[in-house]
């Protein structure tokens, strides 16, 4: 008996589908080889709602916890103030600065972004300009 269950479980050990080298779920857009297919508003919104995490505060339309994202392209393009600064926590706030200690947990994320990734943020949220 004692052998027939080490056969049957080596036979499943052996038999079984070696698990794919492939990652696991779908790339995201914001992967190497597919930003350079985006346009630079359409990485920032990338950007925006997944490895900046600004979605969780900030709608396109709609104050939430932050400001709209259209209040946002207004206000920095009204006060020529610059969004990439503010991101790099180089520049302060001039949105609504007794939100600002809420938004410091996400400056960690942007400041540790690229330029390119910064520029397209900047650039996704002018998009919105209304």
């Amino acid at each position: 008996m004692k052998k027939l269950a080490l056969i049957a479980i080596a036979f499943l050990v052996f038999s079984c589908k070696k698990e794919s080298a492939e990652p696991f779920g779908t790339p995201t857009t914001t992967d190497k080889k597919s930003e350079a297919t985006l346009t630079p508003e359409a990485l920032g919104k990338e950007l925006f709602e997944n490895k900046g995490a600004c979605i969780a505060c900030h709608r396109v339309d709609a104050k939430l916890i932050g400001p709209s994202v259209q209040e946002m392209a207004k206000t920095y393009k009204e006060q020529n103030g610059n969004i990439i600064a503010f991101l790099k926590e180089e520049a302060k706030p001039i949105m609504d600065p007794t939100q600002y200690e809420v938004m410091k947990a996400n400056l960690a994320i942007t400041k540790a972004m690229s330029e390119e990734e910064l520029k397209a943020i900047e650039a996704y949220i002018y998009s919105n300009l209304k």
